[in-house]
Formats: C-alpha cells, structure tokens, sequence
C-alpha cells in the first residue's frame, strides 16, 4: 500500500475512534480500509448500512486527507460530527405525550392549532392536529374527554439559528458602514497598503475575524508572501489577496493566489480591492481545477441585502461550517464551460437534431450540429478553454 493510502486510512481510523467515543456507531476498520484504498466512500464494497449514515463526514475527511490536513477530525464542522438522521431521532426520542385535562381546556383550542409542539426548547418531532374532542362516556372520571388527534412527522422550518442571525446582522452592517471609506479610498486612489488596512478593518469588524488569532499577514509561502493566511480555529483554510483599490482583479492575480494555495493545501482563495470580493475554490488533482464562488462589488448597484447575502458566506461562522460549500458547487454545475459540455453531449445534441426534425422536418445529425453550435453559436473564446 502507498503513503496516500495510509495517510487516508489514519484519518478516518482517527475519526472513526473520536467518533465512537462519544457513542456512535461507525463503518469497520475493513470498510475504512476499502474505502481508503478506492478513496470513495459511495463503492458497494462496503456495508452501506453503516456506511451512509457518515457519507458526507467521510468524503469530506478524504477531501482533506487529499491536501495533506493533519487531524482533520479535529476541524470537522458540526454538521458533520453526527451521522445523518441522529438529531432527528434525538428530537423523537425527547417527545413527550400530549394530555388534554379538561373539556374546558380542550374547547379553547382551534383545530390545528397544536401543530407543531416544542418540547424542552427543541423542534417538535411531529405535528400534532386536533380532530374532536368527544364528552365523557358513562364510568369516566369527571370531567374526561376523549381527544381525537391526527399526528404526523413535523415539517421542516426555516428558522434561523442565532450564529446566524448575529452573523448576517454583522456583515449587513458592515456593508453600510465601508462603503464611505471604500469611496475615500476610490477618490484618492489610495495605494494597496491603504486598502490593507480598511480590509483588515472589514475583515474584523464585519466578517468576524480575529486580527491575532485568525489572520495571518504576509504569510509565507515558499519563498513569497500572501497577504493574509487565514486560520480558523488553528487551522488553514485560505488566503487572501488584496490589491489597491483602483487596481481591477484579474487572472495574473489568480494566478498568484492559486500558486499559494497548491502549495500549502488549501481550498479558498479570496482575491480583493477592497471594493470588489471574490471567492475561488480549488480542488486538488492534476491539474486542479479552480471554481468562483461569487463575486460581489460593495460599491456597486444592488442593494445592501444582495450585497450582505453574498458577503455573509466569508463571515468566519458560516466559513467554519463551510456554508459556502453549495454555492460553489452550484456556480461550478453552472458555469459556462460546465453547461457547454452538457450542451454538446450526444444526449443534448441528439434531442436537438429530433426537435429539428419535428419542427422542420428535416433530418440533419449530431455531428452537424455540433459543428454548428461551436463555430456559431458558442462564443469561440469559450471553446478555446
């Protein structure tokens, strides 16, 4: 077995020991091998019953295991310390009966509006609905009723957790807050090592960084330096590049951040004017590809909330439990290079060359209309990539 494979194997043999620490079951030491050794954990060679439960934490460790994250077990976001489905049985398992006491307690009550129940501050497990409330038979206690309900599993809700909340607050007032000293800096053209130190500030004030414990300045990187390593709770997980604010971003910039980021394993690049924001990620392999997140202009025209949406998912918060994870994913799926490829499969070309035939009724092939669609239809800098 190589290096890699048993560097796979140890994190998730140290995960899978944390993990059972606290309780939980989790995949064989043969299923973590398996596993390790096809780095996939979707593969039916292992028991999937045991396995699918953990499949997004386990994916996640191979991801870091693969950029050379020591312990990542240590750095699991929370979403990932459990395995799917167990708050939704904790909830259950809390659940408490409903009793109704009295025909006078009942007859205060609408038709489901008992749905849903809180029990000790957590969600409702289930919903439950009032369907009648029948007096007392004959030999019942005094004042017994007999409840009809309808019960079922509960809805999800969209509610907002408080670190949330706080941090989408944060960021919104922020993004009033600089956009004065972000239009100084424009007007006066200020230099990079001005629009440093209004970014710091943002970073600070309106992302959630600690200027000590999470931001590391002209961080070293082989023989140069990045502007900021950024750590969150000890650990890597990005860098950011800042470049004076009248400077307009580009690739030789990406190009300089990225060099940082293979080298020191990382995902997240952040390239930024202090004006202008945005996010990449990069995913190892040869060669790596590289993915924007989202750009995001704070002096531009949207609003403040657009503005706030985007820029919520660098707060520290929402970066540590790696909420940016799905936008990125989705700006990928959607990207012009993803949706050309889509566009010139046989499946595409060959429902294109029937709905032709259908309108037209002339029958022409997928090959024709390949050559159609890239020399003009598509934008040839396009194809060119």
């Amino acid at each position: 077995m190589d290096a890699k494979f048993e560097a796979r194997l140890a994190v998730l043999a140290a995960w899978a020991q944390e993990a059972a620490s606290t309780g939980h079951a989790v995949p064989s030491e043969d299923d973590l091998k398996t596993i390790s050794l096809l780095k996939d954990a979707t593969t039916d060679q292992v028991d999937r019953q045991a396995v699918e439960p953990w499949l997004a934490t386990i994916q996640w460790l191979l991801k870091q295991a693969a950029f050379g994250v020591a312990a990542p077990h240590l750095q699991l976001p929370i979403e990932l310390a459990r395995p799917l489905g167990f708050a939704a049985e904790a909830a259950a398992g809390q659940q408490k009966p409903i009793v109704a006491e009295s025909p006078a307690t009942a007859s205060g009550v609408a038709a489901d509006s008992l749905a849903p129940v809180p029990v000790s501050g957590q969600p409702a497990a289930v919903e439950v609905s009032l369907v009648d409330v029948a007096p007392a038979e004959p030999g019942d206690e005094k004042g017994a009723v007999t409840v009809v309900a309808k019960i079922k599993p509960a809805g999800t809700t969209n509610r907002m957790t408080k670190w949330e909340s706080d941090a989408r607050e944060q960021v919104t007032a922020a993004v009033k807050k600089f956009a004065k000293p972000l239009r100084d800096l424009l007007e006066r053209d200020a230099n990079e090592g001005d629009t440093r130190l209004v970014v710091t500030d943002l970073l600070c004030e309106g992302l959630g960084y600690d200027k000590f414990r999470d931001l590391t300045t002209e961080y070293m990187v082989k023989q140069d330096f990045a502007d900021y390593g950024v750590r969150i709770d000890k650990q890597l997980v990005g860098f950011i590049e800042v470049k004076r604010i009248s400077q307009k971003l580009n690739e030789r910039h990406l190009r300089q951040v990225q060099m940082y980021a293979v080298n020191e394993g990382v995902e997240w690049m952040i390239l930024t004017n202090g004006q202008v924001w945005r996010a990449y990620h990069l995913t190892g392999g040869l060669p790596v590809v590289v993915d924007m997140a989202f750009e995001v202009d704070l002096l531009g025209p949207e609003s403040i909330e657009a503005k706030a949406e985007k820029l919520f998912y660098l707060h520290r918060e929402a970066l540590k439990r790696r909420r940016i994870d799905d936008l990125w994913r989705h700006s990928a799926a959607t990207a012009p290079e993803a949706l050309l490829e889509i566009l010139l499969s046989d499946t595409v070309l060959d429902a294109i060359r029937k709905e032709v035939k259908r309108n037209t009724g002339i029958s022409t092939t997928v090959q024709d209309l390949a050559t159609v669609l890239r020399t003009e239809v598509v934008d040839r800098k396009l194809i060119a990539k």
